[in-house]
């Protein structure tokens, strides 16, 4: 019988997406980059809540840092989609060392 490696929670473009209320972390812990994605301001759409400001943070995941030395680069998007763009980008960049 093969074993097959199921996938726990969502991924996007094979790295995992968790969500911690305002928060969604991008990557895994086992990397040595994550992006954390911070909501700042929701606007409401019908009944839904839809992110207006999105901070995007590219992250070390070294925890002897300070969460301060942590933040390699950051930015702020209008939407959910533009920061999940760019926070993809950034993160496929630095695991592949073309910082």
């Amino acid at each position: 019988m093969a074993d097959t490696k199921k996938a726990e929670g969502l991924v996007y473009k094979n790295h995992p997406l968790r969500r911690v209320d305002n928060f969604i972390y991008y990557g895994s812990m086992a990397d040595k980059y994550i992006v954390l994605l911070q909501i700042l301001d929701t606007v409401k759409e019908q009944d839904m809540d839809v992110a207006k400001r999105v901070s995007v943070q590219l992250q070390l995941t070294d925890p002897d840092l300070k969460s301060r030395d942590r933040v390699v680069k950051k930015s702020e998007k209008d939407s959910l989609y533009a920061a999940m763009d760019v926070g993809c980008i950034w993160l496929e960049r630095a695991l592949a060392g073309k910082l």
